[in-house]
C-alpha cells in the first residue's frame, strides 16, 4: 500500500521509525526490535538510511522484512548527499527489486568534511534533485522532509517554505516534519505552508525524549526549541532512568493528543530501536485512534 492512501484517510494514523545496524552483528537484534514494534500493527513504518549509504543494504533487508511477514508498509529513507547518480540508481533497482514502493527522498546530512567541500560537481545537492530521478523511474510514493522550525540552512522561514515547495512541485506527495516540541510551532507552520499553496499532508514527527542525555543531541540534530515545560521535565526527573522513561513517554503522548484533538490526525514516532517506547504510546492512544493491544 502507498502512504499517501494511508494519510488521505480521515482517520487517525500512527507509525513508528525504526534505524538500521552499522555491522552485521549487531542486525539480528535491530531485526527483532523492528519486528517486535511491527507487532503493534502500526500504519507503517520508516526505516533509515546510514550517512552516505553506509547501511543502504540492511535498510532495504529490514523494510522487506517487515512488509512480507507482518504486511505493514514501509517507508525507506534514501539520501543522496554526495552520491553519484549511478550508486542512486542502483538503489532505486533494489528497491523496486524487493517491492519496496514508498520511499522518503532526502538530501541527507553534511558531514564535517562535506561541509568544506565543493559541492558544484556533486549529481544531487538538493533533496529535489532525487525526487525528480524518483518520479523519473516511476512507480513510487514520495515523502519528503520538513522543518517547523526552520532548515538549519536556510536564512529564515520564508526562503525555507519557498525551497519546500519547489520540493513538492518535483513531486514529494507528504512530508514528515523534523522533531518538535511546541505544538504551536507545528499549527504556526501548517498555517505558513497552506498559506504558501503547499497542500500535501503532513506528517508530525515526535521525538520521546527517555533519557537525559538525548537532549543534548536533539537540539544539535534539529535545532528544537525547548519549551520550560520540557526542561522542567528534564530537571526533575532526567537522574531517574525508569522516571525520566515514564516522564518521556508521558510528554510525548500529551503532544500527540493535542495534536489529534486539533485535527492533525498523522503521527510519526520516532522511536527508533526501542519497542518499549512504541508499546508504551501505542497503549496510551488505543481507545483515541481505534488501535489494539496486540501485546498479548
Amino acid at each position: 500500500m502507498k502512504i499517501i492512501d494511508i494519510l488521505k484517510r480521515d482517520v487517525p494514523s500512527i507509525s513508528y521509525e525504526v534505524f538500521p545496524p552499522k555491522t552485521d552483528t549487531a542486525f539480528e537484534s535491530v531485526k527483532c526490535a523492528t519486528e517486535e514494534i511491527a507487532k503493534l500493527s502500526p500504519s507503517f513504518m520508516s526505516v533509515t538510511y546510514g550517512a552516505g549509504g553506509g547501511t543502504s543494504r540492511y535498510t532495504l533487508d529490514i523494510a522487506e522484512d517487515i512488509e512480507k511477514y507482518f504486511g505493514i508498509p514501509m517507508l525507506a529513507h534514501l539520501t543522496c548527499v554526495s552520491s553519484t547518480r549511478e550508486t542512486v540508481r542502483e538503489q532505486i533497482r533494489l528497491m523496486k527489486e524487493k517491492g519496496i514502493t514508498n520511499v522518503m527522498a532526502l538530501r541527507g546530512d553534511l558531514t564535517a568534511e562535506l561541509e568544506n567541500t565543493d559541492r558544484s560537481a556533486w549529481a544531487y545537492r538538493h533533496a529535489s534533485d532525487l525526487v525528480y530521478e524518483l518520479r523519473e523511474a516511476g512507480g513510487f510514493c514520495i515523502g519528503g522532509a520538513c522543518y517547523p522550525e526552520v532548515h538549519p540552512e536556510s536564512c529564515d522561514q520564508k526562503e525555507d517554505i519557498r525551497h519546500l515547495k519547489e520540493k513538492v512541485d518535483a513531486g514529494v506527495e507528504f512530508l514528515t516534519t523534523q522533531m518538535f516540541f511546541d505544538n504551536n510551532l507545528l499549527y504556526n507552520f501548517l498555517y505558513k505552508i497552506r498559506e504558501a499553496g503547499i497542500t500535501v499532508p503532513v506528517v508530525a514527527g515526535i521525538m520521546p525524549i527517555t533519557g537525559a542525555n538525548q537532549v543534548e543531541r536533539a537540539i544539535k540534530l534539529s535545532g528544537s526549541f525547548m519549551p520550560q515545560r520540557f526542561k522542567s521535565l528534564v530537571d526533575r526527573f532526567g537522574h531517574s532512568k525508569e522516571a525520566m522513561m515514564q516522564a518521556g513517554i508521558a510528554y510525548a503522548t500529551d503532544q500527540i493528543i493535542d495534536l489529534l484533538a486539533n485535527g492533525v490526525n498523522n503521527i510519526h514516532v520516532y522511536s527508533m530501536n526501542k519497542p518499549e517506547v512504541a508499546r508504551a504510546i501505542h497503549a496510551n492512544l488505543s481507545a483515541m485512534i481505534g488501535l489494539e493491544d496486540t501485546r498479548g
